[in-house]
């Protein structure tokens, strides 16, 4: 029921674009004024939540450590697991960015009778990923095509480059095939691996839903419908949002008004979602910190100024006739009474 309740409400988003593209009049509010509040929640969101993140205190040093950290010098230290330099840092969170590092020396473990557990490779899980999330980019970017005029060098170069195995006219760009590909791949392990089928909500299948319609969605009107849209248009009506100078002509078609609805149902949703692990990956403590805490102390910023340190001497100089009442082992006995003495 969780993902049949993501179909169902992407099924319903389609089916209100699409009634309320065929209301005459109702072309503006679809066309642009929807548009213009996703992109408002979308940029206000996620710049609220940054900003949050970034101020909320770290209380403890909490590094993720998986290797050697900074010893003795005869002894090699790991600085990508355990840096404590600020470049080190930089070049953990740059691996982890661009490459998913720890999503690719991630393992799957598995119960069999006995009672026996395994622990196997999930390569194909970092694989699927990255082809998702780096399609995902790409598609995005030459997407600026249409927002622009004259369209850039760059994003003519990397259309080429993406459209490099050219199947058919029009060109068939390799990273629609790895949207796709990536999206049913990552939903069909929720659907299939038992634990992870378990854990999973609506709002997981949700996103990936959501990203499949709009996929297809572009399919459909760039190789199937394409007698059935304006490109003109189209085009003239997003370098006018670019600019703040929206206009819309001649009917456009009904799926390009799906298409731009689900974009930006998509873009309210981002950032209250799980998908703002896109911003949330740069404020995470775990990857962000030094691991330096033996070198440098780390201050807990919930400290009240007003409370000194207590170190664990000043603590047990404080308590240790309670602690010897209580049969708590101390450093030092106890001071002889004085009429004991």
């Amino acid at each position: 029921m969780k993902y049949a309740f993501s179909f169902l409400a992407v099924i319903a988003l389609i089916l209100i674009a699409w009634l309320g593209s065929r209301i005459p009049g109702m072309e503006y509010l679809f066309g642009v004024a929807i548009p213009y509040l996703a992109i408002m929640v979308f940029l206000g969101g996620f710049v609220y939540r940054v900003i949050h993140w970034a101020k909320s205190p770290v209380p403890f040093s909490i590094p993720t450590t998986c290797g050697q950290g900074k010893s003795l010098d005869f002894i090699k230290q790991d600085k990508l697991d355990c840096p404590t330099k600020t470049s080190e840092v930089v070049a953990r969170m740059a691996l982890e960015i661009l490459a998913f590092r720890s999503l690719f020396r991630n393992t799957k473990s598995e119960l069999h009778e006995g009672p026996k557990i395994t622990y196997e490779s999930s390569k194909w899980l970092w694989l699927f990923a990255l082809i998702f999330h780096y399609s995902f980019l790409v598609i995005v970017l030459r997407h600026m095509r249409l927002f622009v005029n004259p369209v850039p060098a760059w994003i003519q170069a990397l259309e080429f480059g993406d459209g490099l195995l050219q199947i058919g006219a029009p060109t068939m760009y390799m990273t629609d095939v790895g949207l796709i590909l990536g999206v049913v791949l990552l939903f069909g392990r929720r659907l299939i691996t038992r634990h992870v089928r378990y854990i999973s909500l609506a709002n997981d299948y949700f996103p990936l839903v959501l990203i499949f319609s709009i996929a297809v969605t572009g399919i459909l009107m760039r190789f199937f419908l394409r007698t059935d849209i304006d490109i003109v248009n189209i085009k003239n009506l997003l370098v006018g949002l670019a600019t703040l100078q929206p206009v819309i002509g001649a009917e456009i078609g009904a799926i390009f008004y799906i298409h731009i609805f689900l974009v930006s149902v998509l873009l309210v949703y981002f950032p209250f979602s799980k998908l703002m692990h896109l911003g949330g990956v740069f404020m995470s403590p775990t990857r962000n910190m030094k691991n330096d805490s033996r070198a440098k102390r780390h201050i807990n910023p919930w400290n009240d100024p007003t409370i000194k340190p207590h170190s664990y001497a000043g603590y047990e100089d404080e308590f240790r006739e309670f602690m010897v009442e209580a049969g708590i082992p101390v450093d030092k006995e106890l001071a002889p009474k004085k009429d004991e003495a």
